[in-house]
C-alpha cells in the first residue's frame, strides 16, 4: 500500500512497530467513550488490531488503515481506515492522538483517504457512522465534506448496548 501525502501531514501503512502507540492513545478516556475498543485496553488488543485488522485484512482487500503522522517530524498523530465493502462501498473510521486534538490533523487525513480511496481503489460511496453525541466525529466528518444524512436508531452496539447513530456520506464528485 502508497503512502498518501496530504500537505504537512503523511498517511503510511502501518507496521508492527505501531503497536505500543495504539495502546498508548486508547488509554485515553474520550476516546474510549466513544470508539469501540475493550475496556480495559491491553497490550494485545492493540497487536490485534495492528497484526490482524491493519495488516493482515489490507492485504486482503477488506480494510485499509493508515498511521496519520507529521509529515516533517515523523510525529504520530492519528490514524484513518476504511472498512471496504466489496460493492463499491466502505465506511471511514479514525481517532486523533490526545496531544493532536485540535490541529485539524483528522479532517485532513479523512479528507485525503478519501481522495485516495476514490482514486485508486474506484470506490462510489464512502459512510461515515458515530454514535449521536459524538460531536467530535461529527465535526470531523462535516469539516472533511461528509454530508449528514440523518440518524439512525439503535444501528452501533457500544459496550453491549444499541445505541442511536449518526450516519453520513461523500460520494466521489463531492470529495474535496
Amino acid at each position: 500500500m502508497d503512502r498518501i501525502p496530504a500537505g504537512w501531514l503523511v498517511l503510511r501503512p502501518f507496521t508492527v512497530a505501531d503497536v505500543e502507540w495504539v495502546y498508548d492513545v486508547s488509554q485515553d478516556p474520550a476516546l474510549q467513550q466513544f470508539v469501540q475498543v475493550p475496556s480495559p485496553y491491553l497490550m494485545e488488543h492493540a497487536r490485534h488490531f495492528v497484526e490482524h485488522l491493519a495488516i493482515e485484512l489490507e492485504a486482503r482487500g477488506e480494510r485499509v488503515e493508515f498511521v496519520v503522522e507529521d509529515a516533517t517530524t515523523g510525529e504520530r498523530l492519528a490514524r484513518v481506515g476504511l472498512g471496504m465493502r466489496g460493492d463499491g462501498t466502505a465506511e471511514v473510521g479514525y481517532w486523533t492522538a490526545p496531544a493532536a486534538r485540535g490541529r485539524g490533523v483528522a479532517p485532513a487525513a479523512v479528507r485525503a483517504v478519501c481522495r485516495w480511496a476514490f482514486a485508486e481503489r474506484g470506490l462510489e460511496l464512502i459512510e461515515w457512522r458515530a454514535e449521536v453525541g459524538n460531536v467530535a466525529s461529527r465535526r470531523v466528518a462535516e469539516k472533511a465534506g461528509f454530508v449528514l444524512e440523518g440518524q439512525l436508531r439503535k444501528r452501533l452496539v457500544h459496550r453491549g448496548e444499541r445505541v442511536d447513530a449518526w450516519v453520513g456520506s461523500l460520494l466521489r464528485d463531492e470529495v474535496s
